[in-house]
């Protein structure tokens, strides 16, 4: 539980099902925690459920955090929530909750579980197109699918905002999670800052290697990012790379953001590996359509991607989530590598 609105409504609907809910929130290192303790508090009082706090922060500092600052320093951009799903929130604190005799956890997520007439479980996409959250649960294994219960999947924000009016949840519930919880309202460069990472200026250059310009520091910049740059020209440069080995940022411009092609590594197929190429869609990130794509094997392990259409802005990094129609078959993590 975060004291928010799905995972109150959650709560709520299980209990009004018969289960035997308790809330478990985790203690994390992040800003305002004392106002989320008293917020979860508040909600578990009002549906008379007991609350355990978990504390869990040397797993997060080690599984998230640390990967969080690595990443960005190899010129990467990170996904942490991806990572904390899969290792902290349905990995440690789904083994905290089992250990404690609960047979299920539940989470407020906008996404599905099925049965596989194999027995196994995947994941399919939320109801709601627009909240749907499949894509940050895709490193999800089926061990963890199997023990968990999401009743948001069937439901619309508008609905689930329905529910927490008829259940009287509306003066109590807190905003919504953010997606980067560590962050809260803070900025990457003002997070580093208070890491002991300090800004690093470099060179800023073109794909040809001629440099235009200078940059304050990799990590106030993302791929395809165009303001903030300070490179007056006839037409906009863009970030195409973040060479993080040289220091120096890679600017282009719009046409050269387009590409059909992306290497992945690290490939986690829900099942077995399927025959190649497998072809279906790929999201190649959270707030992204997918785009139909053939995925064939290469060299070491890793992947090759390839789209129909081209896509503007490939983040490596980032994870590119494999989907048959509405169900996760896999994922990967986009490399800096040309196929």
């Amino acid at each position: 539980m975060s004291g928010g609105v799905d995972s109150s409504v959650t709560a709520s609907i299980l209990k009004e099902n018969g289960f035997a809910v308790h809330g478990f929130f985790m203690l994390l290192p992040v800003p305002g925690i004392e106002k989320h303790i008293k917020r979860v508090q508040a909600v578990a009082r009002h549906l008379d459920i007991p609350l355990h706090l978990v504390e869990i922060a040397d797993i997060f500092n080690r599984e998230v955090m640390d990967y969080f600052i690595r990443t960005y320093q190899q010129g990467l951009t990170p996904n942490p929530c991806v990572v904390c799903n899969r290792q902290v929130k349905f990995g440690a604190l789904l083994k905290e909750i089992l250990n404690r005799g609960m047979d299920k956890m539940a989470t407020g997520h906008y996404a599905r579980i099925a049965r596989l007439d194999s027995g196994n479980f995947v994941l399919q996409r939320g109801r709601d197109p627009i909240k749907d959250q499949s894509y940050f649960l895709c490193r999800l294994s089926f061990k963890q699918l199997q023990n968990l219960i999401l009743p948001l999947g069937e439901l619309t924000k508008e609905e689930v905002h329905a529910l927490a009016e008829k259940m009287d949840l509306r003066s109590i519930h807190g905003p919504e999670s953010q997606d980067i919880c560590f962050l809260a309202d803070e900025t990457v460069s003002g997070f580093f800052d208070k890491q002991g990472f300090h800004d690093s200026p470099g060179d800023i250059m073109t794909a040809g290697g001629k440099g235009i310009g200078q940059h304050s520091g990799l990590w106030h910049y993302t791929i395809g990012q165009r303001r903030g740059l300070g490179l007056p020209d006839a037409t906009p440069w863009y970030v195409k790379r973040l060479d993080a080995e040289n220091n120096r940022l890679i600017v282009c411009k719009n046409e050269d953001l387009f590409t059909r092609h992306i290497v992945v590594r690290d490939v986690l197929w829900t099942e077995t590996a399927p025959s190649a190429p497998w072809q279906g869609l790929v999201q190649i990130r959270g707030r992204h359509p997918a785009s139909p794509a053939s995925v064939s094997p290469g060299l070491h392990g890793e992947w090759t991607i390839l789209f129909d259409e081209r896509q503007r802005a490939v983040t490596p990094g980032q994870f590119a989530v494999f989907y048959r129609q509405d169900t996760v078959m896999g994922s990967g993590v986009i490399t800096d590598k040309a196929a």
